[in-house]
């Protein structure tokens, strides 16, 4: 028996997962997609890689908390059935075929067994068409909260999307930069080492890596004053001019950090293996991708590269 407050998992996956016929498909799929998308595994049993992508659908539909549901189909045991979605144009000729329906037409698919990380991307895709049940807003919130330096706040509020959508890259990325805004380089490099194979590589998260390159890098940066008057006392000391534009990004001043690296870059593009527009990118990674310092830098490097 449970106990107060426990649910009863099996009951959920139940109504999570479930093995159609030709009597249920309606019901299953076509009806019940216009609530959440959910995802058919044309599968049988003679059938190896079958054997071994459905379980792994259904533990990401398990993960997903009911934002889709999955539908098994024997192909064997549902000839009829199998034949007439055939007939309306699915590709049924070989299995497996996973097929998803929302709204009641199919609106993705993929053929074959596949890696865990592409079944994530493709699950990924279909909660998006249903909404995210105001994830983004409590992002949005948990944003302002953050630059108003109600970390912590900001911190729990994140962490709690994150409980309902693991693959959210945007929560991630703003606890993270949680850690950074609280001095804590190496726990926000700790969360970004935690993120699922499907957003791994999601420009958020790879915007708060080059935050935490330039944090470690300020942690090291010279005096400021003294960094200019080497680069006054001799513009064509390249290692000067490089500290220096480090020395102002940690000073906050982004902007003349770009304009100093722009000019090493012009003086010299090859300079230390080119450190320069290396440097350069970094910093436009971790701005917001419309910033006006990081376009106008992007336009200003890109017209010394091409010229």
């Amino acid at each position: 028996m449970l106990e107060f407050g426990q649910t009863d998992t099996a009951a959920q996956d139940a109504d999570l997962i479930k093995d159609a016929t030709e009597a249920t498909f309606m019901a299953d799929v076509v009806e019940a997609s216009q609530e959440v998308p959910v995802i058919v595994d044309f599968w049988a049993t003679w059938c190896g890689p079958c054997k071994t992508l459905g379980p792994m659908l259904e533990d990401a539909v398990k993960a997903a908390k009911g934002k889709v549901r999955m539908v098994k189909v024997d192909v064997d045991a549902e000839q009829r059935l199998a034949g007439a979605l055939a007939q309306q144009g699915l590709p049924l000729q070989s299995i497996p075929t996973v097929v998803a329906f929302f709204e009641g037409r199919p609106v993705d698919m993929f053929q074959g067994a596949v890696p865990q990380s592409q079944i994530a991307e493709f699950i990924g895709r279909l909660t998006g068409l249903a909404g995210d049940g105001g994830l983004a807003e409590a992002i949005e919130a948990a944003e302002a909260m953050l630059a108003e330096g109600a970390a912590q706040d900001a911190a729990e509020v994140f962490a709690g999307v994150l409980g309902e959508d693991p693959n959210n890259a945007a929560a991630m990325s703003g606890l993270a930069r949680v850690s950074l805004a609280l001095g804590d380089i190496d726990k926000a490099e700790g969360i970004l080492n935690t993120a699922p194979d499907a957003i791994a590589k999601a420009p958020e998260l790879e915007a708060v890596r080059a935050q935490i390159a330039l944090a470690r890098q300020a942690a090291d940066a010279g005096p400021l004053a003294d960094l200019k008057a080497a680069v006054e006392a001799n513009p064509d000391d390249h290692q000067a001019r490089f500290d220096y534009a480090q020395a102002l990004h940690a000073a906050g001043d982004v902007e003349d950090a770009v304009d100093q690296l722009l000019d090493l870059f012009r003086r010299d593009r090859e300079w230390n293996d080119g450190a320069a527009k290396t440097q350069l990118f970094t910093i436009f990674d971790a701005l917001k991708p419309q910033d006006p310092i990081a376009l106008n830098g992007r336009r200003k490097l890109s017209s010394m590269i091409f010229a």
